[in-house]
């Protein structure tokens, strides 16, 4: 039977890898499927990985229907077997319920990826609907890392160094925000995002005479 599958995890933890490698192993077995995804690093239509693989894609915007997409394809003579859908995290709650009407209706199996919960710690609404609707939420083996070393569980915004949890939901990295800083992303662990610190501010913290040493690397891996 088909299956709705939503891959989850932090970033830096092989998602968009994943998506690439299973379009082509079912393409490998003759199975012919259609790859979306929603702003993408790389750009308008295309799924990339940190890896620099990439594939052309459909690009998801908040009007498409994924239900008239893919039977407007099979309508005009096109073979569906299964959609590979990145960055699920930014579908609509609509979006996500076509592609359940999909699965349950067309048969499809759905493979959707994405983040959990934004840089606030709070669920987008996308993975929300997919956790509600999915038949399995699989949550992938690779670990990302926080900086100390310890499993990253938190996606963390960073602007100008600084890390910030207040402002717009989506913002995609390596950009200008509104306030002309940077916007970058890194993944922390819970304490560290708890306490506010990224990377930068870890090096600064480490430089400072005010900053005891535990309070610095209470949470790093010893070495080995």
């Amino acid at each position: 039977m088909a299956e709705l599958v939503f891959f989850s995890g932090t970033m830096d933890c092989g998602k968009s890898t994943l998506a690439l490698q299973m379009d082509h192993n079912h393409a490998a077995r003759g199975r012919a499927g259609l790859i979306y995804t929603k702003l993408d690093r790389a750009g308008e239509s295309v799924l990339s990985s940190r890896l620099g693989l990439s594939t052309t894609a459909r690009e998801v915007t908040d009007s498409l229907d994924f239900w008239d997409d893919v039977v407007e394809h099979l309508t005009a003579g096109g073979r569906v077997d299964y959609l590979i859908c990145d960055e699920a995290q930014f579908y609509t709650p609509g979006q996500v319920e076509s592609l359940a009407r999909i699965t349950d209706e067309l048969d499809l199996d759905i493979y959707c990826f994405g983040i959990t919960a934004d840089f606030r710690t709070q669920l987008f609404p996308g993975s929300r609907r997919l956790i509600e609707l999915a038949d399995r939420v699989q949550v992938l083996q690779v670990e990302a890392l926080c900086w100390c070393g310890r499993r990253a569980t938190h996606n963390a915004r960073v602007v100008d160094g600084t890390m910030v949890v207040e402002g717009e939901q989506v913002v995609v990295g390596d950009t200008a925000s509104g306030g002309g800083g940077v916007v970058d992303y890194e993944v922390l662990c819970r304490r560290h995002f708890m306490r506010r610190m990224n990377s930068h501010a870890a090096k600064a913290a480490a430089q400072s005479a005010d900053v005891l040493p535990f309070e610095l690397d209470v949470c790093a891996v010893p070495p080995r």
